[in-house]
């Protein structure tokens, strides 16, 4: 008796699901059967959600922060009331907006895109690491808070960005350890977040 085969579109359809991070095949699986049972727009919605993401979004040319398309700056970086002397560097665009929920924060933003990782085969240069350094060499920025997780990734991604700014004269601070270790920003309360940003320390 023949083996049933996965129809090419189906199969597709969950290598794409099983490409994003924190879903694996089973999970793929799942979503693809979703989509072909629920009936109305969903999957046409969802496809035109990806092509607008795509086509009506960018990376500021500045922070690289997540922006319309039309907007470069983007508003934080455009704001004239937030403090130009202070730049904090967090990992993903997910941990800005969790850091401007607590309201605690009135200076911009560079977004790093990643960690150092050498088991991943991500490096300094696959980082946003230049663009900050170039960044502080123009800007009249007086201090530097770094917020990368509490990771070992996090931690030596910090190290070395502190180490690279220690020649420019730049204040450099880290987050204080309120954040609880092997913990990702974006999961932080609001509250625990405005206490390590009040209790950054000097590296």
């Amino acid at each position: 008796m023949p083996t049933l085969a996965t129809p090419k579109a189906v199969q597709r359809l969950i290598d794409e699901f099983s490409r994003l991070p924190g879903i694996g095949p089973k999970s793929a699986s799942r979503l693809t059967y979703f989509l072909l049972r629920s009936g109305g727009e969903q999957p046409r919605d969802l496809a035109a959600a990806l092509t607008e993401l795509r086509e009506r979004t960018r990376f500021c040319s500045t922070c690289f922060n997540i922006a319309d398309a039309e907007m470069d700056p983007c508003p934080v970086c455009a704001d004239p009331s937030r403090n130009i002397g202070q730049l904090c560097v967090v990992e993903e665009p997910l941990d800005v907006l969790a850091i401007e929920r607590t309201r605690e924060f009135k200076g911009r933003y560079h977004v790093l895109h990643g960690v150092i990782s050498p088991v991943e085969g991500v490096g300094p240069e696959d980082l946003k690491i230049r663009e900050l350094l170039e960044r502080v060499k123009r800007s009249p920025i007086k201090e530097i808070i770094l917020a990368t997780n509490i990771s070992l990734e996090g931690e030596a991604t910090a190290m070395y960005v502190q180490r690279q700014l220690q020649p420019l004269g730049v204040r450099v601070t880290r987050l204080a350890r309120g954040l609880p270790v092997g913990g990702d920003l974006e999961y932080a309360d609001e509250t625990t977040l405005a206490r390590a940003l009040q209790g950054r320390s000097e590296m």
